[in-house]
């Protein structure tokens, strides 16, 4: 399967590489202020969630809610970052994200800095969210993320309330912000 077949968003900005790598950095400023964990360092290991009461278990039992936890195994600043889906729960496939890569390929060009996303392993053939996770990708790439670069505020999702919580490697504990 190719690249092509994943879904993939691109766009640029007139800024240097490391102020986008920063930024792809900072997930709470332009997917979700819902994550809980860290997203800034190799290894680093953090969650997305829709479950406000999430304390670092798997939420397979709670039927309706979107889960997924990342673990970023590529970091190197100013051209790529990947985070591997470690587990995942989705309402239609529960298990679709899970051994998946988010990956940002970053590069320069006379227009600036453009970044490659690639959401790997999600295909329009074989995923259920493909059509929903299209253009929300699509959103967060193309509009709220460059909006966090060069305005200092993007569009993430709105948070129930702001948790920073170290999974993994910095052991579990949660507090509220």
């Amino acid at each position: 399967m190719s690249n092509t077949e994943y879904l993939t968003a691109t766009m640029t900005v007139d800024r240097t590489p490391e102020q986008v790598f920063e930024a792809i950095a900072n997930v709470r400023g332009w997917w979700s202020e819902n994550l809980i964990g860290h997203s800034a360092a190799l290894h680093d290991e953090f969650v997305f969630t829709d479950d406000s009461e999430y304390a670092g278990e798997t939420i397979r039992a709670k039927e309706g809610l979107r889960f997924a936890r990342f673990q970023i195994t590529e970091f190197v600043p100013g051209r790529r970052v990947v985070w591997h889906v470690v587990d995942s729960d989705f309402i239609n496939e529960p298990d679709e994200w899970t051994g998946t890569n988010v990956i940002f390929d970053i590069t320069t060009n006379a227009k600036g800095t453009t970044v490659h996303f690639t959401h790997e392993g999600l295909t329009a053939a074989e995923s259920a969210c493909f059509e929903a996770c299209s253009p929300a990708w699509t959103f967060f790439i193309t509009e709220s993320l460059p909006q966090l670069i060069t305005t200092g505020t993007g569009r993430p999702i709105a948070g129930y309330r702001r948790r920073t919580t170290a999974i993994g490697r910095r052991g579990v504990a949660g507090v509220a912000e």
